[in-house]
């Protein structure tokens, strides 16, 4: 569990530091337009390590504690010990690259927060073990439910954009997740429509 451990840390260890700093925060966040006119690529990835507060960091990184520990032990048989980071970093990139294109002339526009990456290992899960039971608020459900409630949900709430949340980037990270895991173990596809 070495792995996620060290994503806990340093998103938690960078998230405190940003709390303190906001000049840091403003040079790690998504803003597209310093991507597309400065080339500051590592925005690309960097957002996923600020949170908007101590709540959005705590939900993001004990979401990954469960989920991580899981698809870590799974995809270290099966890749190694870049199995989790490919999957987690896969998720940060390509949660926000649909709000990143969609926003990129928009200099109001910024996204931080894991919840992409987070989103990917989640749904890697869900995908391995869809009848696995999550604790939503302390309600038990099988995974595959839970999974299907948030894509209705996120799906509603991206269509509403009415708060400050990207629900884009939770779709496009459940999807990465969901897709990563058909291209490792292409079977638990068949299993899952069985």
């Amino acid at each position: 569990m070495i792995v996620t451990l060290i994503l806990i840390g340093l998103t938690v260890a960078v998230s405190l530091a940003a709390f303190n700093d906001a000049r840091l925060k403003q040079q790690l966040v998504l803003w597209p337009p310093a991507v597309r006119r400065r080339r500051e690529y590592w925005r690309l990835l960097s957002y996923g390590f600020v949170h908007a507060d101590g709540m959005h960091l705590f939900f993001n990184m004990f979401t990954l504690f469960f989920f991580g520990q899981q698809m870590e032990a799974y995809l270290t048989l099966k890749m190694g010990l870049f199995g989790l980071p490919l999957l987690y970093v896969g998720g940060l990139v390509a949660s926000i690259l649909p709000s990143y294109v969609r926003h990129q002339n928009d200099p109001n526009y910024y996204s931080l927060g894991a919840s992409g990456a987070v989103a990917a290992v989640l749904f890697a899960g869900v995908l391995l073990r869809p009848g696995a039971t999550i604790y939503v608020f302390f309600i038990p459900m099988p995974a595959l439910v839970f999974g299907i409630a948030y894509i209705a949900y996120s799906w509603y709430m991206d269509r509403q954009s009415n708060d400050n949340i990207n629900h884009s980037a939770h779709l496009w990270g459940a999807g990465f997740g969901l897709m990563f895991m058909a291209l490792l173990e292409p079977s638990l596809v068949g299993r899952l429509l069985r």
